[in-house]
């Protein structure tokens, strides 16, 4: 009997074979035939891709809204904020050259390097609320913010200098006699706006960690409110010049100060706000903000100095103004 050969039927000898490679402990199944193919080239990608693109945007459009759930608020706090300086500019321009020059350089000169100092060192408080809120330490981020308040405060003493001196200061780096004397009276005024960095910075960090950012957003909305009706108040009714201008610089700042600890030790954070603590006793600064600084005492060696340097300190505050939208976004992210 003539014995089969697999080679004599094709389709046997093919079976034969997928048979003993089926057999095989480390078989994978192998493609057979173009039908496949052709089926998965008919397949509809650009429907894949369009699913694809709206999951994409919609994803986008959801962390968006998140981002603005906090950035928002924090943009207007500090938008608000620094309006504070801004009116008060306004009002003062209506006293007159002198009046305005004063207290451009006070406010663009004197307060940015305390702001800038005094909130690299409150961004410390930030990651370390974080850090306790993360690990639902709560109570720890009361703590945190007292030993906060306690440092700023300690370095806000330590800068007083700055403003004691600030009219011979002024008068070293070229400024003429009576700009150098009235920005130094209103650099003395402007003292107590200078401390009330040392409590709103930490308040705004110990809030905006819960996400309390609300809250900031509201407070800096009745400060400016009231800083506009106080300043009008000030410079048409009592007409107290200069010097009420940069009381009510203090003012509005104090109001800010006291409406976000109010909220916070009246019941707005009962988990991470438990009282006053003894353990709050145991235990960077902007280099470029340099920049504008150095811009406004050169403009005073200019001729007619007054208006050079009225001009450019309205310009850089417009700048700020307008750099306090990515800041509130920086604060969004952290």
């Amino acid at each position: 009997m003539m014995k089969y050969q697999p080679s004599d039927d094709p389709d046997l000898y093919k079976f034969q074979t997928n048979k003993q490679a089926s057999d095989h402990p480390f078989h994978l199944p192998a493609f057979t035939g173009g039908g496949d193919m052709r089926e998965e080239e008919n397949e509809p990608l650009l429907i894949q891709s369009a699913e694809n693109c709206a999951s994409l945007l919609g994803r986008i459009w959801v962390e968006s809204k998140k981002m603005w759930q906090i950035a928002g608020p924090a943009i207007f706090s500090r938008v608000a904020l620094f309006s504070v300086t801004v009116i008060s500019q306004a009002f003062a321009g209506h006293l007159g050259d002198l009046d305005l020059a004063a207290i451009s350089i006070a406010t663009t000169v004197f307060i940015p390097i305390s702001f800038g100092f005094l909130l690299g060192m409150a961004s410390a408080l930030e990651m370390l609320c974080g850090q306790a809120y993360g690990a639902k330490q709560y109570h720890m981020l009361g703590i945190y913010m007292q030993r906060s308040w306690i440092v700023l405060f300690l370095c806000s003493i330590l800068l007083l200098p700055m403003f004691v001196y600030a009219t011979p200061i002024l008068k070293f780096m070229g400024q003429t006699a009576n700009v150098a004397e009235k920005s130094g009276l209103v650099a003395l005024w402007l003292i107590p706006m200078h401390f009330s960095f040392a409590f709103e910075f930490p308040l705004q960090r110990f809030l905006q960690s819960q996400l309390k950012t609300a809250v900031t957003a509201w407070v800096s909305g009745v400060a400016l409110v009231v800083h506009v009706f106080v300043s009008w108040f000030f410079v048409y009714r009592l007409r107290v010049g200069i010097v009420g201008t940069a009381i009510t610089i203090d003012l509005s700042w104090w109001v800010a100060v006291l409406g976000l600890f109010g909220y916070t030790v009246c019941g707005g954070c009962p988990l991470s706000w438990t009282g006053f603590s003894t353990q709050a006793f145991s235990g960077l600064w902007d280099l470029e903000n340099w920049y504008y600084r150095i811009l406004i005492i050169v403009s005073g060696n200019m001729k007619n100095s007054e208006v050079a340097v009225d001009a450019l300190s309205i310009c850089i505050s417009l700048y700020v103004w307008e750099s306090m939208i990515p800041l509130g976004f920086f604060a969004a992210t952290g």
